[in-house]
């Protein structure tokens, strides 16, 4: 029984022409152009101001109901995520397994090549399948900003940039090869499916502990993570005569710099000063904006 699971599982997350066979390419690839991006950027930008101002205008002070579609937004974006760790994983694993000859050769091992692609990498293969649907996903993310907007009237300049700045960056990925993707876009999409299936279960009525700052400790963990990662980028550029895609990560791991100094300015004003509760909220608010894991 679990063979007959397992088979057709491996051919649609891993032997699928479409997934074997991909080339990012304006040719094959929706959305791989840099005029599409800049248009999808402008596009959401302007959506979601003209979105809050028309409710400002009109003054609507209670929240416009949603009903089930945050629910099913949550859960979606949960088992899109789980789906696309799954196909990364075993992309991941294909790749190490049909290239482990060369590495011989080049005596580089599976975790260097995780951290660093070699110069002259191409965004084709299986793996730059899930980076691209990992992409594609981005734009379902931007959904959480008009929740916000319709729910509870927020709307800032850091939710607009950093959600435009995760699309850019996911699409640089693809577009110059980047190394540490991989690892990126394994982190990430776990984090993702816990996060959103916790917000799937909010939604759903279940009881949580609302003192419990669930998206915060997986923020920290999803930091943690990518500056050792980002530390092992740089020695191995240096070491192994370069990265492909260096110009690429060095726009990420500024991004991600930034983000950093946004949880430990936040961190140290709830655990030094402990002023009130209200603190509190406002450190989940910041952090949630790093990686776009936000209520």
């Amino acid at each position: 029984m679990g063979f007959t699971i397992i088979e057709p599982l491996k051919y649609w997350l891993l032997d699928h022409p479409s997934i074997v066979w991909f080339r990012w390419s304006p040719a094959q690839s929706w959305g791989s152009t840099w005029p599409f991006l800049a248009t999808a950027i402008a596009a959401y930008i302007t959506t979601a101001v003209t979105l809050h101002l028309t409710l400002k205008l009109f003054r609507r002070r209670r929240p416009i109901p949603l009903g089930p579609i945050p629910a099913i937004h949550g859960l979606a974006m949960s088992l899109l995520s789980a789906t696309i760790f799954a196909g990364t994983l075993l992309s991941a694993a294909a790749e190490i397994r049909d290239t482990r000859w060369l590495w011989r050769r080049t005596r580089t091992t599976p975790m260097e090549w995780f951290l660093c692609f070699p110069l002259g990498t191409r965004p084709s293969g299986r793996v730059f399948f899930w980076s691209y649907i990992f992409y594609l996903s981005r734009f379902l993310h931007l959904l959480r900003t008009f929740f916000i907007i319709l729910r509870h009237r927020k709307l800032s300049f850091f939710r607009l940039f950093n959600h435009s700045i995760l699309l850019l960056t996911s699409f640089l990925w693809l577009e110059f090869s980047q190394s540490f993707q991989v690892l990126a876009i394994l982190f990430s999409t776990l984090v993702y499916s816990v996060v959103y299936g916790y917000r799937f279960w909010n939604e759903m009525g279940f009881p949580c502990n609302k003192r419990f700052s669930f998206t915060v400790n997986c923020q920290i963990l999803l930091l943690g993570c990518n500056l050792v990662c980002h530390v092992g980028v740089l020695c191995l550029h240096f070491l192994r005569g370069g990265c492909n895609g260096i110009g690429a990560w060095v726009f990420n791991s500024v991004l991600n710099a930034a983000i950093l100094f946004l949880f430990l300015k936040s961190y140290v004003n709830v655990h030094c000063t402990r002023k009130n509760t209200s603190t509190g909220i406002a450190v989940t608010e910041t952090l949630n904006l790093g990686m776009g894991i936000r209520d």
